[in-house]
């Protein structure tokens, strides 16, 4: 626009006037052609959680460099509503590491909790949302059995979150009112009191749901299909850390039955996937279950986006080689937060490429041979949002880093990092 002259300067502002006027009906037309009221895709951009669709929220990821919110996967795909029917180990389910450490989780009356969190909503939630898997750390405190993010193998104060009943009656709730859904729970265990877990479990009322040790394979076979457990009603896996507890108490010795990589940082760094110490080697026959751990050794709600992108895909490719088998369970932190799709994208092309041959298992066909895919549609890396198995979770993003759009609030909260780092 050329400068204004003494001479000329009701011309210019009416010129102005009619630039803005343009400029404001140009922004208009931008506004109405946008998607809104639920008919945003995964990746389109939004302004608020009700202009996604089912399944979705509204959210960004600065730490990608991506402050743009976009229509964010915040459900998984159950796998099972797609190709039913085969062994448990053909699938691979999510896990969350932690899944008791909330961000926000009230401490102790008149204690200051001192340790990290990995998640940001309540364990139903989590089950909602299609979590397969819970990784839960038990100790002995206060003549009861806690779930605690601590070191040494002692809870304290300052590191126990509440009792382990309390979680493990919400997962009696999911299976009690979800008749066909698996869940499996890996304890990281502590408990020294006399056939304590078998006391808390059965409190907890989960008896009636358990997988017995009997009919666990010992030897690398496949395990009952996902069907024939369903009908069993043996809808609880759980394993514990401590070799002592299966002749004890019957519940499975975890490196008996699955293989493990390194968690922590050491799980992370592109092109290694080493074994953890405990686990036999990732490619060993005499073991059916892979479990891959994917989360840093210090979790930072901000970058779990960043970390949950290529870096992600990259991984489990990088293990599924060294293990020569694909994960059956991926473990994560603050498993909703991503670029747009996440977590639940990366279990979607794992199964995709287990179940029916395909890049993600939205393509996959029941009963067509294997490698005969449908197409569908995808945005960038993202297969389209699939609704099967009416996942009922919400976004429930406690604390944030940055802007979070969830379906119920706008929450922006600043985040800090303890100073005591001796546990993962």
């Amino acid at each position: 626009m050329l400068p204004c002259s003494a001479d000329h300067r009701g011309l210019c502002r009416a010129s102005s006037a009619g630039y803005l006027s343009l400029l404001l009906f140009s922004v208009l037309v931008t506004i109405s052609a946008a998607c809104s009221n639920g008919n945003c895709q995964v990746l389109e951009a939004c302004a608020a959680a009700t202009d996604c669709g089912p399944g979705l929220y509204c959210g960004n990821c600065p730490a990608s460099g991506k402050n743009q919110p976009v229509c964010t996967r915040g459900q998984a795909t159950a796998p099972t509503s797609i190709i039913n029917g085969l062994p448990f180990n053909k699938y691979t389910w999510l896990v969350t590491h932690n899944s008791f450490s909330i961000v926000d989780a009230p401490p102790l009356p008149g204690v200051q909790r001192l340790t990290f969190y990995n998640q940001e909503d309540t364990v139903t939630n989590q089950l909602r949302n299609g979590v397969r898997g819970l990784m839960l750390d038990v100790y002995d405190f206060e003549n009861d059995i806690w779930l605690c993010h601590s070191f040494r193998g002692q809870c304290f104060n300052f590191t126990a979150f509440q009792p382990a009943i309390n979680t493990l009656t919400e997962v009696e709730a999911f299976l009690s009112q979800n008749p066909t859904e698996i869940v499996t729970i890996i304890l990281e265990d502590y408990v020294k009191a006399p056939k304590g877990l078998t006391t808390l479990f059965t409190n907890a009322g989960l008896v009636k749901y358990w997988f017995p040790v009997s009919k666990m394979p010992r030897k690398g076979e496949d395990w009952p299909t996902v069907t024939e457990m369903v009908q069993e009603n043996h809808r609880l896996l759980v394993f514990t850390s401590d070799g002592s507890k299966e002749a004890i108490e019957g519940i499975a010795y975890q490196w008996k039955y699955m293989v493990e990589n390194e968690s922590g940082d050491p799980g992370v760094k592109p092109g290694s996937c080493p074994k953890r110490k405990e686990s036999k080697p990732l490619n060993s026959k005499s073991a059916s279950l892979f479990f891959q751990n994917y989360f840093p050794t210090y979790p930072v709600e901000a970058e779990a986006c960043q970390e949950h992108s290529t870096s992600l895909e990259e991984m489990v490719d990088t293990c599924y080689k060294a293990a020569r088998a694909m994960p059956n369970f991926l473990a994560v932190n603050f498993y909703m937060r991503s670029d747009g799709v996440g977590v639940f994208d990366a279990v979607d092309r794992m199964n995709g490429r287990t179940l029916c041959g395909c890049s993600t298992v939205s393509a996959c066909q029941a009963g067509a041979p294997f490698g005969s895919c449908k197409n569908v549609s995808i945005p960038t890396r993202s297969p389209v949002t699939n609704n099967a198995g009416s996942f009922t979770g919400s976004v429930q993003f406690a604390r944030s880093a940055s802007t979070v759009y969830s379906p119920n609030r706008l929450v922006v909260f600043m985040f800090y990092i303890p100073l005591m780092a001796f546990w993962l």
